[in-house]
């Protein structure tokens, strides 16, 4: 039987260490979008955890005020004690989301990070599809960010360089049906991710796609996992564990920090083996 146990979305600063700890990263100061709940709290935590000054937008204010303070005074490394920040915003409007990013680099300083994360996998039907949800699914899964990444590349070509991580999915790599929009638009991330590399490496700022498999987030379990989704899973992984939202996170660290200062224009997977 499927378990219906939900993640703890700030257990990374927490945990032993058993996994990487980035120096490069204490001190910098990350963007995350919809960093309130999800993949994008276990973002949040475990940029926290490495001493970042993590700033996040989320539109879920409620969620977002309780993740920071949760995460305020968490074990961090010696010397770095900085809360994350909270913006509220609808990033689907483009204003809104210029003036959250300014908010937080008023707040930390010039941002040497993006994590392009925010999205919404609501399932919906072909026939559904009209052209003002088609926009809205567009608005919500990808322009928000290319926009986001516009607004800080003059941040990250002042500091001698920078990460974007734009996440992605395997959806439309397993030609997954029932949101036809959504696969559209993470299919585009890679386009986005590879045309942005090439512009941007002249100013040493790389960027990447990370695309989970089926993260077992909260949502996920509230509303599409079951026993025939578990056996589909047991099918499609190469590894029969179900993934989590920290498995997601540990990737992008590798991502935003300077170890993996040669890597751009690439795919990260993040899947158990599925695509």
């Amino acid at each position: 039987m499927w378990s219906s146990a939900k993640p703890d979305p700030v257990a990374p600063a927490s945990q032993p260490t058993r996994y990487a700890c980035y120096p490069s990263l204490a001190g910098r100061t990350v963007l995350i979008t919809g960093g309130a709940s999800g993949i994008g709290a276990a973002l949040v935590a475990q940029f926290v955890a490495q001493g970042a000054k993590v700033g996040f937008i989320d539109i879920a204010q409620a969620a977002g005020d309780a993740l920071v303070e949760q995460l305020t005074g968490a074990t961090q490394p010696p010397g770095a004690t900085c809360a994350p920040y909270f913006v509220p915003c609808d990033l689907t409007d483009i204003d809104a989301l210029h003036h959250a990013i300014a908010q937080i680099r008023d707040h930390f300083g010039a941002i040497g990070v993006l994590l392009n994360n925010a999205a919404n996998d609501t399932r919906h039907a072909l026939a559904s599809v009209t052209p003002q949800t088609w926009d809205a699914g567009i608005a919500v899964n990808l322009r928000h960010q290319f926009f986001a990444a516009q607004a800080v590349v003059d941040d990250m070509k002042q500091l001698g360089g920078g990460s974007i991580v734009n996440l992605g999915s395997i959806s439309w790599m397993l030609k997954s049906g029932g949101m036809p929009v959504y696969t559209t638009a993470k299919a585009a991330v890679q386009g986005l991710t590879r045309s942005l590399a090439r512009d941007l490496g002249p100013y040493r700022i790389r960027v990447n796609t990370l695309a989970p498999g089926w993260v077992m987030t909260e949502r996920q379990l509230s509303l599409w996992m079951s026993d025939e989704a578990r056996q589909d899973i047991a099918r499609g992984q190469c590894i029969d564990e179900l993934l989590q939202a920290d498995d997601i996170a540990r990737m992008a660290l590798f991502l935003a920090a300077d170890d993996s200062a040669m890597c751009t224009a690439q795919d990260f997977i993040v899947d158990g083996g599925w695509a």
